[in-house]
């Protein structure tokens, strides 16, 4: 049986923002987009993963608006390790604890690990907006035409979870 990495959680501060807003560099620019929206994770609450050496391993942002948080990003930086899990679980509880009554994210039609892993979670297709992108491409062009698996990227894909 595979070993699962043992992590621990702890929430974004002022001192790690340089850090998420490299992670996010790495995606081609300091911004998301979501539902035609910039989000600069940076700016927003998040919790960051360490694995026993000390070192990141993954993080999350997040955005509560009224009744609702919506999960900006999610990033496990090694896969299969329970990272992704354990971030998404100090989401919900913070949700709760600020009375949300739903958690929701994007992602894109071609992302099909994540489709996979949000609906093994709990979460359900909420809307699937179609040709979504092609907005997006105008607040953000270096978004790429085709994405995982040659899969042409048109699509936001709405997932949900009631808190």
């Amino acid at each position: 049986m595979k070993k699962i990495m043992q992590i621990s959680i702890h929430p974004i501060l002022k001192s790690n923002k340089d850090w998420v807003k490299e992670v996010v560099q790495s995606w081609l620019a300091d911004f998301i987009v979501s539902r035609g929206r910039k989000i600069y994770p940076a700016d927003i609450d998040g919790f960051y993963a360490i694995d026993e050496a000390g070192n990141r391993v993954g993080m999350v942002t997040y955005e509560i608006t009224d009744d609702q948080c919506e999960i900006v990003t999610l990033d496990a930086f090694q896969k299969f390790q329970g990272i992704g899990t354990a971030l998404i679980e100090a989401v919900k509880k913070i949700a709760r604890q600020k009375k949300c009554r739903r958690l929701w994210l994007i992602t894109t039609n071609d992302n099909l690990e994540a489709i996979r892993f949000y609906q093994r979670r709990g979460f359900t297709l909420a809307a699937v907006h179609v040709n979504a992108l092609s907005l997006s491409r105008k607040i953000k062009p270096s978004i790429p035409e085709v994405g995982n698996f040659g899969i042409p990227m048109r699509d936001e894909i709405e997932f949900e979870m009631s808190l």
